[in-house]
């Protein structure tokens, strides 16, 4: 997930208060027992596990890539409207399209709350990344609990069969180190356990070296590239941040350098190069599921594609 959040001006957002309790008192909400919910999602993992609960959200905001919206999404999504970015919502957008529920998060809109609550009911979320929480929230506010605890029953099987998959392939081998690493512009970012898809490895039961273990987090910047032995393990899950010549220009010089061809996974050949929104940006349980299929895919059947 991208990290930095929004300043909010103060004085912005006690205008657009004053505004608001006007236009609220003007705008008739709909019963909740009379049709549908209509939920507006303010960050990408509660859009993703609205999806994946077959309910289609009355406005989203902006994705971080492949705007406007994820492609892996865009099918469920069409014709949705859209509310601005995530760290910067349209509150104006969003009271006219009279919601019945709004899901957001504490990390992108907590200063934002007192106005989002005056327009629909608020369920805040204490992160972005946590996707089995969001899923069982989401369900939550939908009144969908039984389609939430199916979908989490679902994915723990398929963790269960995976692991066990992975411990026989890999035999005495297993199980691996791993690293997962954000190739940008100038620099390399190590994703931690803490991350979305170091919970997924976690669980799956890959192991993290001492650096990657005392971190606190979700990634860690390696700016320099005497840093590279920080991130080594038997594996690296790599992404290229953006398709762009600098990103691919600053990766080729990277898998070139002496202490690169020096770690585990550039020798014994475990490089695999993976999505950045399924593995980093998304944050939901559809992508999680896909990433489940990324690491079946390259560890066990060998396919890059």
């Amino acid at each position: 997930m991208i990290s930095d959040v929004t300043h909010v001006d103060r004085r912005r957002v006690l205008r657009l208060g004053f505004g608001l309790v006007a236009a609220c008192a003007l705008v008739p909400f709909r019963s909740q027992g009379s049709a549908a919910l209509r939920v507006i999602t303010l960050f990408q993992g509660a859009t993703d596990a609205l999806v994946a609960l077959g309910t289609t959200p009355c406005a989203v905001v902006d994705s971080w890539s492949e705007k406007p919206t994820y492609r892996y999404l865009r099918a469920a999504l069409k014709d949705v409207p859209h509310v601005g970015l995530e760290t910067q919502p349209s509150l104006e957008d969003i009271v006219l399209l009279r919601p019945d529920v709004i899901i957001a998060s504490r990390f992108r809109h907590q200063a934002l709350a007192p106005l989002l609550k005056q327009i629909a009911p608020l369920v805040m979320l204490d992160n972005v990344y946590e996707f089995k929480q969001t899923v069982a929230a989401v369900g939550r506010a939908v009144n969908r609990q039984q389609g939430a605890a199916e979908l989490l029953l679902r994915w723990q099987q398929r963790v269960t069969r995976l692991r066990q998959i992975l411990e026989q392939h890999f035999a005495a081998r297993w199980p691996l180190t791993v690293s997962v690493l954000d190739i940008r512009a100038d620099h390399l970012r190590s994703y931690l356990p803490q991350s979305f898809p170091g919970m997924i490895l976690s669980e799956l039961g890959f192991q993290w070296n001492e650096a990657a273990r005392q971190a606190s987090g979700v990634s860690i910047k390696l700016s320099g590239r005497e840093s590279l032995p920080v991130v080594n393990a038997d594996l690296f899950f790599v992404m290229l941040h953006a398709e762009k010549a600098v990103v691919r220009d600053n990766y080729r010089t990277l898998i070139n350098h002496p202490l690169w061809k020096q770690m585990q996974a550039p020798q014994q050949h475990q490089v695999w190069q993976v999505d950045s929104v399924t593995w980093v940006l998304s944050g939901g349980i559809i992508a999680a599921n896909a990433v489940l299929e990324d690491i079946e895919r390259l560890l066990v059947t060998g396919r890059s594609a």
